[in-house]
């Protein structure tokens, strides 16, 4: 892990959400590539941009970002 990656769970939220790249640069007013930068992990966005994508999702910021990998799903220990 390099000292600024950032992970996140976008094309997940999109998925479940039925979004395209597209659709969701058009309601955050970025480029649709950004959205797929982001999605790679090969761009970290502002904290602007972060809150915006959280609140578009409607969900707490740290659903969407996080310093650490994410868990794949089925794997969270009960």
């Amino acid at each position: 892990m390099s000292a600024e990656e950032v992970y996140n769970r976008i094309p997940m939220l999109r998925a479940e959400r039925g979004i395209s790249r597209k659709d969701l640069a058009a309601a955050l007013g970025v480029h649709y590539q950004t959205v797929g930068y982001l999605e790679r992990g090969e761009y970290s966005p502002s904290l602007y941009l972060a809150l915006r994508i959280a609140e578009y999702f409607e969900v707490p910021m740290e659903v969407v970002f996080s310093l650490k990998p994410f868990p794949r799903l089925g794997s969270e220990v009960k």
